[in-house]
């Protein structure tokens, strides 16, 4: 999976890491920056939401960041500090999963091809699955992408509001990066 790493000099720059230990290995160099003003960590919570948070904290500790809560604020946790440090656990701070699970809140209700690429992807025997039964949901979005207009991204079915961006937790992250990130 993609893990990301946001951080802010005068303009807000995206550092995308492959894998989380990638990330892990880039946060103490980045937050010790010299000239950094904000930080902003991205990654999965994947089955254990705890345990990714952990990992995030300890990192973090080897910083010299102190204090840390003890997990993840429902609304996304914002360290003060030089730099502010922001961490989102995919998808909401609260359950496990992961980016997929967090767009798949963003299909609309009515949608009547979201049903389908679930059933698509449930038909499909077991032995013949190659992804991870905990990727299902990652499988059913990317069969639900692949009937748009253009097949496409995520980030591009937003951008042709395939995706709808006014939900609880859209707004929920959107209200997170603007606290992290706003002047």
């Amino acid at each position: 999976m993609v893990y990301y790493l946001w951080y802010r000099v005068k303009v807000a720059l995206r550092h995308i890491m492959d894998g989380i230990d990638n990330l892990r290995d880039v946060i103490i160099p980045q937050i010790k920056e010299t000239g950094r003003n904000t930080v902003g960590i991205i990654v999965d919570a994947n089955d254990d939401l705890n345990s990714r948070w952990r990992a995030i904290a300890d990192r973090l500790r080897q910083a010299d960041i102190e204090p840390l809560p003890d997990g993840p604020f429902s609304e996304g946790t914002i360290i003060p500090g030089a730099p502010r440090i922001g961490i989102w656990l995919m998808p909401d701070n609260r359950s496990p999963g992961e980016l997929e699970d967090f767009v798949q809140t963003m299909i609309p209700v009515d949608d009547p091809v979201w049903p389908r690429s679930k059933h698509y992807i449930d038909g499909i025997p077991d032995e013949s699955r190659k992804f991870d039964p905990g990727k299902k949901i990652r499988a059913e979005l990317y069969a639900w992408l692949a009937t748009r207009e253009n097949p496409k991204r995520m980030g591009a079915a937003i951008g042709a509001e395939d995706l709808q961006v006014d939900g609880a937790l859209c707004t929920s992250f959107a209200a997170w990066m603007q606290r992290l990130f706003g002047d």
